[in-house]
């Protein structure tokens, strides 16, 4: 997994969302200011800023403009280099990437043993879409992550709950000041933690078997008179509510990090939110900043945005979009042991428990994801290869030999899925849906192309038709020019005066309507460049 996150670190040119985020980050370290990006908390702009420290980037301290521009001139426009600035910013995200999966195989191994453990780390280091976001400055697999081990540290509460209460309020402070969307499942994860200390609780007291029970019997607690129970309760409640106080800690720690006199002044785009969200903004105990970011964000919700699934165009969102693009874009053997594992979970008693620590916040984030505005990639649901590899460890408790070899084979299945879409892991796609090369029919933006293949396009061009006459159509913030790309606008000229190649970027190609759509019924398709950008032949 580290090999692979490394080398498509260092091919990869940028896509959409880093370049703000490395930006943001510089502004961190130069500036401490949160006046851009406020959208997203600090913490991960702080680890991709860990990686730029080591880079010495020029920071134009007099630049005007919005978070993409200043994304656009910080790489290109400064006299830095952006591959060495993007590895740097990539290498903090994929170290935590693969100490995420340490968690994986931890939570797994405490559920099910050992075997268990290791096909979990397994679904997780060969899953594409983990390696595709882990191996880029943003912020998804980072805030799951530390979701997951709030998680987990809430699991092991169940026997060591005042060090593991505190932890795992730590962990969850760094995923909600990593990213808002994991706000929705904060709740549940304070029942739990009322649930992790009554377990502990009841399973510290004396046994009290009777005389007579045989040894193996299962013993019997007693039962708690009224007043005990709710003394309980109270004692498990209090460790919740302490529990998400560190949390909150955690969120104002990283804002002071950043700017101990926590300056700050509201942009112009922060919309005015009123009824329940607006509510929600206002009486969270979190920095204005944050605050501010969330409005941001319920803002976006309220936009209308184009989504592409199965070859249809549409406006808006579609509650199914989510689940129909992780049936494309998970390996088959890893969706078999995903639902083996959760069955698993549901039906066999000693894995029951766990549930409500694996199933459940999986369930209530799919949920809230399903019906977002943005139909724009599984990157919103990079939780289910996380979570549910947990889950699928589940199956190692089958006495069945058959079951053994069959989770075997499927964890084989897995791995051979995911290498041979080496290195291309964003546009990935599973047999049954044509693989990676036929990902652009199905689905785009993130989901096939990000713009992480300017540099590729670049090589393609000058291997194969050095000196030809070039027209490109490219979605990303990458600069084609300073990737040695000379070509022209085919939008902005005549129709009749556009022949020799015209290179356009499989997303645009999705919602190609108009002029551009009249240009490629013209063109025949000679190539692809890391089946994210299709090149044509136009006479």
């Amino acid at each position: 997994m580290a090999v692979a996150m490394v080398s498509t670190a260092v091919e990869q040119t940028p896509t959409i969302d880093e370049p703000v985020y490395v930006a943001s980050a510089e502004v961190y370290l130069k500036e401490r200011s949160f006046r851009y990006n406020p959208e997203h908390p600090p913490l991960g702009k702080l680890v991709i800023a860990s990686g730029l420290v080591f880079t010495d980037a020029h920071l134009d301290a007099d630049f005007v403009g919005s978070q993409t521009a200043l994304g656009r001139h910080v790489l290109y426009e400064s006299g830095n280099d952006p591959g060495r600035l993007m590895l740097y910013a990539r290498l903090p995200v994929i170290v935590l990437t693969l100490l995420f999966g340490l968690v994986v195989l931890a939570f797994a191994r405490d559920l099910t043993g050992p075997p268990g453990g290791l096909v979990a780390l397994a679904l997780y280091a060969f899953s594409p879409d983990v390696i595709a976001n882990g191996s880029l400055a943003t912020l998804d697999v980072p805030a799951t992550g530390f979701l997951l081990t709030a998680l987990w540290l809430l699991w092991r509460a169940r026997l060591r709950p005042y060090l593991c209460l505190p932890l795992a309020g730590v962990a969850l402070g760094a995923a909600v000041a990593t990213k808002m969307s994991v706000l929705p499942v904060v709740p549940v994860l304070m029942l739990l933690g009322v649930l992790s200390h009554w377990h502990a609780h009841r399973t510290q007291e004396p046994d009290a078997r009777p005389r007579t029970q045989e040894p193996d019997a299962r013993p019997r607690r007693p039962a708690l008179d009224a007043r005990a129970l709710l003394k309980l309760l109270l004692y498990g409640a209090s460790a919740a509510v302490g529990m998400a106080l560190i949390a909150v800690a955690v969120v104002w720690a990283t804002y002071l990090v950043v700017d101990p006199r926590m300056r700050w002044a509201a942009p112009e785009n922060v919309p005015d939110i009123r009824g329940t969200r607006g509510r929600i903004a206002a009486w969270l105990p979190f920095p204005e900043a944050y605050r501010d970011g969330m409005r941001i964000q319920f803002g976006f919700e309220y936009d209308i945005w184009k989504g592409f699934l199965f070859g249809r165009l549409y406006e808006g969102s579609l509650w199914y979009y989510l689940p129909a693009a992780l049936l494309v874009k998970t390996p088959l053997g890893m969706l078999a042991l995903w639902t083996a594992g959760s069955v698993a979970i549901l039906a066999a008693r000693p894995l029951r428990p766990a549930a409500p620590y694996v199933l459940v916040p999986a369930a209530l984030l799919l949920a809230v994801s399903m019906h977002g505005a943005r139909d724009l990639g599984v990157r919103y649901a990079v939780f289910m290869p996380m979570f549910l590899a947990v889950a699928a460890a589940g199956v190692t408790l089958s006495r069945w030999r058959a079951a053994q070899w069959a989770t075997a084979a499927l964890v084989c299945f897995v791995a051979v899925s995911s290498l041979r879409t080496y290195p291309y892991y964003l546009p990935y796609s599973n047999e049954a849906f044509g693989g990676p090369s036929k990902t652009h029919l199905r689905l785009h933006d993130s989901n096939v192309d990000w713009g992480q293949d300017l540099g590729r396009l670049a090589d393609h061009l000058g291997r194969r038709h050095h000196g030809e006459r070039v027209w490109l159509v490219y979605k990303g913030a990458g600069v084609p020019s300073y990737y040695g790309i000379d070509a022209s606008d085919p939008l902005k000229a005549p129709l009749g005066e556009v022949h020799g190649l015209l290179v356009v970027s499989d997303s645009a190609v999705a919602k190609a309507d108009g002029r551009l759509a009249a240009l490629l019924d013209t063109s025949t398709p000679i190539d692809d460049v890391g089946h994210s950008i299709t090149v044509f032949r136009r006479r």
